[in-house]
């Protein structure tokens, strides 16, 4: 039995003429499930180093993606003038989650190149302030008890000394266009703070992230809020529930889904030579529902310059994962992102049900530009590769791929100033705004022709487009999350 397609309704939202509805991505080595399987490779893709030379930057790596610098910098026409920059990352690169260990690691990890901070700091008392305490990972040498999967000092997971460096380059380099290149964002002696908002999710690896990020940007040591939603309703990782989306997002993921079935089946010696060598029974359900597991195991190993894994008690060559077989494990996980997230029709509406809240929040903060209202110049949210998926599926980017490390979506919106010229906009803003949208430091290309190229884009057209999904203000998503209002 295949799974339904479902209805590819090219509707218009409401009085604008703005299509909503879900067009297919380009066809591309990323999507096609034949190269995906048995093609060489990662299509030029990095995973074992977070530097990509100059002259490649640009290129998709896994370790450390490509984002906004300055030496990349396309600057618009002199006639836009910045007003809003929001930036949405997944963290940067990390050890593995304990669930993606294997029965038997064949070596630790440990991380005492590093300090994770956890203490909490009275407000208003100067005579009792804290010591700034960190964990340090032990193993008891009288506890009979042995965590399974990885042994070390590390938290599974935790961002790596490696990705705290990334983080802090990552902060350098916003700077060094939004305030070196542009002159938008204060100078580091100017009041910056009252400019700036910061926000990240319940998962405390983003916390490390956002801390190195501004001491990046703003080379400081001071203390500096994080905006944080409660859990169970965060709207940026997302954490609210959402059973309606999340049926959707299971299906495609299910043996209904003949698309989904048959890369499984493809891909079944593979997954019984990678059993063999990593011990994990073939009846694991989380290691065997897709790669994602298999993938960050083998990734977070390479991107760290760990060898990759040998059967536990032999170390012949014929009982080791190579690199051929980890290529194909990367390949697949790609090709299941991209069906997830933009081929699957059913993609659209899950990812605008389960991240239509953060979207709506989007939207609000472009409109109180657009209004005049009182708003931070800039707004950076630290998130996961789950929220820049749902975003990138929302916004119907034409070649998907999995975001990796530090993955970063760009929101600029400009306001046009008043000449005698043609505007370089293909269509005018009734309010003179326009956005910008960049992917890994480009500009991020739609296949839905009413977004298309999401470059000086109306900002009207973008916000008719949210609202049609999401509604004003999340209108929708309750109803769509519930059943009560058809996805």
């Amino acid at each position: 039995m295949s799974l339904p397609l479902w209805p590819i309704l090219h509707g218009l939202a409401a009085g604008a003429g703005v299509d909503v509805g879900w067009y297919p991505p380009r066809n591309t080595s990323v999507n096609d499930l034949a190269t995906a399987l048995r093609g060489p490779g990662v299509y030029g893709f990095i995973f074992n180093s977070s530097q990509t030379p100059d002259a490649e930057y640009g290129t998709y790596n896994w370790c450390n993606m490509p984002h906004v610098r300055r030496t990349e910098y396309i600057r618009p026409s002199p006639e836009y003038k910045l007003r809003y920059v929001e930036v949405i990352q997944r963290h940067h690169k990390r050890t593995p989650y304990a669930s993606n260990a294997f029965p038997v690691e064949p070596y630790h990890w440990d991380c005492n190149d590093q300090g994770l901070y956890y203490y909490g700091a009275p407000f208003g008392d100067d005579k009792r302030r804290p010591a700034p305490a960190f964990w340090t990972g032990f193993i008891s040498s009288v506890n009979p008890y042995v965590p399974k999967g990885w042994i070390g000092t590390c938290q599974f997971p935790q961002i790596t000394a490696q990705g705290l460096d990334d983080s802090y380059v990552h902060g350098q380099d916003l700077y060094g266009v939004y305030h070196g290149l542009l002159g938008f964002l204060p100078s580091r002696a100017q009041d910056w703070r009252s400019k700036v908002v910061y926000r990240v999710t319940q998962n405390v690896i983003t916390s490390q992230v956002a801390g190195m990020l501004i001491g990046g940007m703003w080379g400081t040591r001071d203390s500096i809020p994080l905006l944080i939603e409660a859990a169970g309703v965060d709207s940026l990782e997302p954490q609210y529930t959402c059973s309606a989306g999340s049926a959707l997002f299971s299906a495609i993921q299910s043996p209904s889904n003949a698309a989904w079935k048959t890369h499984l089946d493809e891909a079944a010696e593979l997954y019984s030579t990678l059993d063999a060598i990593s011990g994990v029974s073939p009846t694991d359900s989380g290691f065997h529902a897709s790669f994602d597991h298999y993938f960050d195991n083998l990734s977070a190993r390479q991107c760290h310059a760990k060898p990759l894994p040998c059967m536990v008690g032999n170390a012949a060559s014929s009982q080791c994962i190579n690199q051929t077989l980890a290529d194909t494990v990367y390949r697949l996980g790609q090709w299941e992102y991209s069906h997830i997230y933009r081929d699957a029709p059913q993609s659209l509406p899950a990812a605008a049900a389960t991240y239509g809240v953060w979207v709506a929040e989007l939207a609000a903060h472009l409109r109180a530009v657009v209004a005049g209202q009182e708003s931070p110049l800039y707004f950076h949210n630290v998130a996961h590769d789950g929220s820049v998926s749902r975003l990138l599926s929302i916004l119907q980017i034409d070649r998907m791929v999995w975001p990796g490390m530090g993955s970063e979506v760009v929101f600029e919106l400009y306001k046009r100033a008043h000449t005698t010229g043609r505007s370089t906009a293909e269509k005018p803003s009734p309010s003179g705004n326009y956005v910008r949208v960049l992917f890994g430091g480009q500009v991020l290309r739609s296949s839905n022709p009413s977004l298309g190229v999401i470059d000086m884009l109306p900002v009207e057209t973008l916000l008719t487009y949210f609202d049609g999904l999401v509604g004003k203000d999340a209108g929708l998503v309750v109803g769509k999350c519930n059943g009560t209002i058809q996805l």
